[in-house]
């Protein structure tokens, strides 16, 4: 690790046990408030080493000091709850074995300390990862990557750390695997596979991340084998099987061993959860935004005629079709010549629907689909039928997006939306259905409102540009 990352994870070390302290400390002082007949502190000193040196402990066996990379705020805060939680318990059965008999033990400041515990970490997590990301936006701590391959995957993976600098990726060249371009997206080119032993002792790099989905298993081996001589870390990006065969499970059918690759839905608790959600959010989102919803209906009959609302077929579970609502964001005759792909300043567009384009209330109205169990809140974006013919015949697996409910917003719109390629909006689409829970779609939820507020021009619309097919006109007054 270099010297800034050491001292960044022995800053966050300190203040852990400083406010681990202080949680200590408080809730000794709230017990007192509260029952004068509390010891003097010094009797309570060794409680609170044993609650500090415990929790710390299991904050560190938790893994929770190894520098993360790109992991969503939420799930590192969730392994934090659950290392204080379980440090927690460990000092509780501690203290009782140790020191039972020694001082006034008191279960109440425990749990207190342990509230407490939780909300001065969460805080100081926060900000230090503000921190973190702050200086590797600004090049301090970050990691040299070598990149191997010069195709596509590589173009996308180099975009997306050029695009995140606060994950701390300084992409230094990349090896290409046979005769290719000489820059990719204006990184050079350093040299070829023989090459790739003296490039990573020559740039002393970090990481190598290996961008070649279709190698072979022996190439791959071959490629890690050229790095093992030097302290680098390899990252392989996965293909298309790996990334089915992630959530791998072993079950049994009258005692013989079956492999299941992926769960064909939600079951039980977690789609009644799911629809639950769905029901209170959209009638949620119905109340809150009546008076707007209202106001953009009567500036569209205003400013042109025709209908307020633009209905349009759309492909939604199990490929059924259903109507789905938007508010008309053109002109009543947009498509009096068959549909057509948006562009940049459509002149079809009117002056309300530019905005509401912009502000992305023109999908207000799919609250109604989602309350009446067409769409959901969360899920990938529902797309027209001709669509849906021309790219199931020439994208694999692009159906399994069916296996869910469409959605207002979902995991390629939090992700991204226009900043990334149609490809890559697949891809995070069939990685939703892949791994979709409940905890998932709250965290995508939250995630669009960051944006929105942020103002990051993150919505549930998908890009404007689209991938060109033999006899598409485009979508007309869709935006995805």
């Amino acid at each position: 690790m270099k010297r800034s990352q050491v001292t960044l994870v022995l800053v966050q070390v300190i203040f852990d046990i400083l406010l681990t302290m202080l949680a200590v400390a408080l809730a000794y002082r709230i017990t007192l408030a509260r029952d004068p007949s509390v010891g003097a502190v010094g009797q309570y000193l060794g409680q609170m080493v044993i609650y500090v040196v415990t929790v710390i402990g299991a904050i560190f066996f938790s893994k929770l000091y190894t520098r993360s990379r790109g992991q969503p705020r939420l799930q590192e805060l969730m392994a934090l709850y659950r290392a204080v939680t379980l440090g927690s318990l460990l000092a509780v059965a501690f203290i009782s074995f140790l020191l039972k008999n020694i001082i006034d033990y008191r279960r109440p400041m425990l749990v207190l300390a342990w509230l407490l515990t939780l909300g001065l970490l969460t805080l100081s997590r926060v900000l230090h990862i503000q921190l973190q990301r702050w200086l590797m936006r600004r090049g301090v701590g970050n990691n040299d990557v070598l990149l191997v391959g010069t195709g596509e995957v590589a173009r996308i993976v180099l975009q997306k750390m050029l695009n995140s600098p606060q994950l701390g990726y300084r992409p230094v060249g990349l090896v290409a695997v046979d005769d290719g371009p000489q820059k990719v997206l204006g990184l050079p080119v350093l040299g070829k596979m023989a090459d790739l032993p003296r490039l990573v002792e020559k740039q002393q790099v970090q990481e190598v991340i290996i961008c070649l989905p279709e190698a072979t298993h022996r190439e791959l081996v071959q490629i890690v084998a050229q790095c093992e001589r030097e302290r680098v870390s390899i990252r392989i990006y996965p293909d298309v099987f790996q990334i089915m065969a992630s959530e791998v499970s072993i079950s049994d059918l009258a005692g013989l061993p079956l492999l299941t690759m992926r769960d064909v839905g939600l079951r039980g608790w977690h789609l009644a959860m799911k629809r639950t959600v769905d029901i209170v959010g959209s009638l949620a989102g119905l109340v809150i935004f009546s008076p707007l919803m209202m106001l953009t209906a009567l500036l569209i009959k205003l400013e042109s005629p025709g209908p307020v609302f633009y209905v349009q077929e759309r492909m939604g579970l199990d490929a059924k079709p259903f109507l789905m609502l938007k508010f008309r964001s053109m002109r009543d005759d947009a498509e009096r010549q068959g549909p057509g792909w948006t562009t940049p300043g459509d002149p079809r567009r009117t002056r309300i629907g530019a905005l509401l384009r912009k502000l992305s209330f023109d999908e207000l109205p799919q609250f109604i689909n989602v309350l009446l169990g067409d769409m959901s809140l969360v899920g990938p974006r529902p797309e027209r039928p001709v669509y849906v013919e021309q790219f199931r015949q020439s994208i694999p697996r692009y159906m399994d997006r069916h296996r869910e409910k469409a959605g207002i917003t979902g995991w390629a719109q939090v992700n991204g939306r226009n900043a990334i390629s149609w490809e890559e909006k697949f891809d995070f689409d069939v990685w939703y259905v892949d791994h979709r829970s409940f905890s998932l779609d709250l965290k995508i939820l939250w995630l669009t409102i960051v944006n929105v507020v942020k103002r990051q021009g993150i919505s549930a619309r998908g890009s404007e540009t689209m991938p060109e097919f033999k006899g598409s006109q485009g979508r007309g007054e869709d935006h995805g």
